[in-house]
Formats: C-alpha cells, structure tokens, sequence
C-alpha cells in the first residue's frame, strides 16, 4: 500500500506546526553585528597593517625577508633533491 500525503504550506507554518521557534530577528541581529566588525576590521585590510602584523618584529627590512625566504626554499630543495637520489 502507498499513501501520497501533499501538504501546501509556507516554512513559517510548518515551523510553527511543530513547535520550533522562529530565529529570523536573531539572524537579523547577528548579520548586523558581523556587518558592524567586518566593517570596522577594514582598516587592517591596508598593506602596511598587514605587514606589521604578519611579519615579527624581528624583520627589520625586506632584504631579511628575501633571505629568510631564499633559505628556507634552498633547503627544502636540496631536501627534495636527497629524497629523489634514495628512491
């Protein structure tokens, strides 16, 4: 036996039917306050920010950037290079 059951109704009845709550204002009030951070954590999207917080204070110019960089490449090819000799 097959029964079809059709039933014509909007999400809020149905959510209603069953006794689940409405979240739409909460939904509303958490977009708002993503809206709000995400708009004022904008002014650390600007380069020199993000530099200053990416980078340790250590780096004091990008020729110790580049020199970090150039080593640490060097040696994870010579790494790739020891890898492939002892296959």
């Amino acid at each position: 036996m097959k029964i079809t059951l059709d039933i014509d109704c909007t999400p809020e009845e149905l959510r209603s039917f069953f006794g689940l709550p409405d979240v739409k204002p909460m939904q509303g009030r958490m977009l708002d306050l993503i809206e709000e951070r995400m708009t004022a954590n904008m002014a650390a999207m600007e380069p020199d920010a993000l530099f200053k917080v990416w980078l340790p204070a250590g780096f004091q110019g990008l020729e110790q950037l580049q020199k970090m960089f150039w080593s640490r490449m060097s040696s994870a090819m010579a790494r790739t290079e020891t890898d492939e000799e002892g296959k």
